[in-house]
């Protein structure tokens, strides 16, 4: 398997939490794009690429309109997007943003996660340099060369493009995925987009032994379980059913 497998895998495997999770994490990003950048997607770039992503996560429509509706009147809740990083079990990476209205309670709260399956919580920088922030963007509907001559014929430049069998990676510079996407879209091409986001993903993956893999699926269902923990991203190999 090609590194267009490993990235497609460490992008599914991802943190995947129920639907109420899943809801009431756009739900924050939203409310929090509206309320700084306005409420208009089509003013607001960062709004609109959320309402993007949340529609493709089959998030409801009256999910998104509520919280940009929130977001109209002026007073409610202030989120602070954080980042932690360390090493879980089996010496693993991984990177833990979040978003809280209360930075102490969710520290504490990730460094129990990490403390009860035998990690340790990282200072700011102990991690992140094993990782790559990038535009990556997933798709079928067009093969390799069809998708880099949209990338020449629109002057988009991007770092890297594989194809695992059917499904086409693309990765550029964290700002280029708007330009990368509306370049893609442009060819009328019917496309089917797995994923497009701004995220990290790391330079080499490991696999863990079975007694650490399972310490592993237990510190991401713990960290699963944390409200305020909207991504995870790690290094981890992950088997197949996984």
């Amino acid at each position: 398997m090609g590194r267009a497998h490993e990235v497609r895998a460490a992008s599914m495997a991802k943190t995947a939490a129920k639907k109420s999770k899943l809801y009431a994490k756009f739900g924050k990003e939203i409310y929090m794009a509206a309320k700084q950048g306005g409420p208009d997607p089509d003013a607001n770039l960062t709004l609109r690429r959320l309402i993007d992503r949340a529609k493709q996560a089959q998030v409801p429509g009256d999910v998104i309109k509520r919280n940009i509706d929130k977001s109209k009147g002026g007073v409610g809740e202030d989120y602070t997007p954080i980042r932690y990083e360390g090493f879980g079990p089996g010496g693993c990476t991984v990177i833990i943003e979040c978003l809280t209205d209360n930075v102490n309670r969710t520290f504490g709260e990730v460094r129990n996660c990490f403390t009860k399956t035998g990690g340790k919580l990282g200072v700011s920088g102990s991690v992140t340099y094993l990782y790559n922030f990038c535009s990556h963007i997933s798709f079928s509907g067009m093969t390799e060369d069809e998708a880099l001559e949209a990338m020449l014929v629109n002057e988009c430049e991007i770092t890297d493009i594989e194809a695992d069998e059917d499904i086409v990676v693309i990765t550029g510079e964290p700002g280029d995925l708007d330009k990368i996407k509306d370049a893609l879209t442009a060819t009328e091409r019917e496309l089917e987009f797995f994923d497009d986001q701004v995220a990290y993903f790391p330079n080499d993956y490991i696999e863990l032994a079975q007694d650490d893999l399972d310490k592993f699926n237990r510190f991401i269902g713990l960290l699963d379980d944390l409200d305020d923990v909207q991504d995870v991203y790690h290094n981890v190999k992950l088997p197949a059913s996984e």
